[in-house]
């Protein structure tokens, strides 16, 4: 069965796909449409109900709540996408060049990244924030370096796997060298995993860049972001528990859709999995 059939079968597969799908369309959506500007305060207009003229109502500033998820998605991406890529390219570099140096190299890199994972992605940016000071650019460095490690290691025993194969054998008697190997053989063999993976760094990303924002870490104002929401929301859980509801069904619903993706990509290039499924 060809991949598209497949994946078309797949139930996690295209539940995933469907999510992952809404939520770039709406932030899409919001580089060229919102209904209403996400910047603009009405203290008259505060935590009305859903109408409409506010679809899903208002925050205690007057903004309008179906503004500022379309918006807060779009951030939400953009922090996902380059921390994602950070991590992707630079721990991509490191397995790759582990795998084919070994010796010394492969150990010093390896305990390089047991020491990364000593300092995840919220405490990373709370130091840089004591140095540098809040903002979303500190927030993505920190998930992006807290992305290198585990991006090492996985392509790093990929790759170990793949040296270890008859056809990488052949060429090195070939004469081909570790390099053209490496890019030849080995990153083409292991970029599923790679792709993967990507998809479920990705959803760790955007919570990470949730609960940044959250703390006060991440998105400032006036950037919307669904983190902050979240947090302007806590004080009033009694008098307008909707204000949590959004932000959070966002979040929820974003990173289920990237795992579910996540998990459907694993079955789909790797078919001995759903076999045993």
């Amino acid at each position: 069965m060809s991949f598209y059939f497949r994946a078309l079968k797949h139930r996690s597969f295209v539940l995933g796909a469907v999510l992952t799908l809404l939520v770039i369309f709406a932030a899409s959506l919001s580089l060229l449409w919102t209904p209403w500007s996400p910047f603009d305060i009405d203290m008259a207009a505060k935590l009305q109900e859903p109408s409409l003229r506010h679809w899903l109502g208002t925050d205690p500033f007057g903004r309008d709540i179906s503004t500022l998820l379309l918006v807060g998605a779009r951030n939400s991406i953009l922090v996902g996408v380059i921390a994602v890529s950070i991590g992707l390219s630079i721990g991509t570099g490191l397995g790759l060049l582990a795998a084919a140096r070994r010796g010394w190299v492969e150990e010093l890199i390896m305990r390089l990244a047991d020491f990364s994972f000593a300092f995840p992605a919220v405490l990373s940016a709370i130091m840089m924030t004591a140095v540098f000071g809040a903002g979303i650019v500190n927030a993505i460095i920190a998930i992006g370096i807290f992305n290198i490690p585990t991006f090492a290691r996985i392509t790093r025993a990929s790759a170990n796997s793949v040296w270890a194969r008859e056809f990488v054998l052949a060429a090195r008697a070939c004469g081909k060298g570790p390099w053209r190997i490496t890019m030849d053989h080995v990153l083409p063999n292991i970029a599923s995993v790679l792709i993967v993976q990507a998809t479920i760094q990705f959803a760790l990303a955007i919570l990470a860049e949730a609960a940044l924002s959250y703390l006060g870490l991440g998105t400032q104002p006036p950037q919307p972001s669904w983190g902050r929401m979240l947090a302007e929301a806590q004080t009033l859980l009694f008098q307008a528990p909707m204000l949590a509801v959004y932000p959070g069904v966002a979040i929820a619903m974003t990173v289920l859709g990237l795992n579910l993706l996540g998990d459907g990509l694993r079955d789909l290039m790797d078919p001995r999995l759903a076999r045993k499924r």
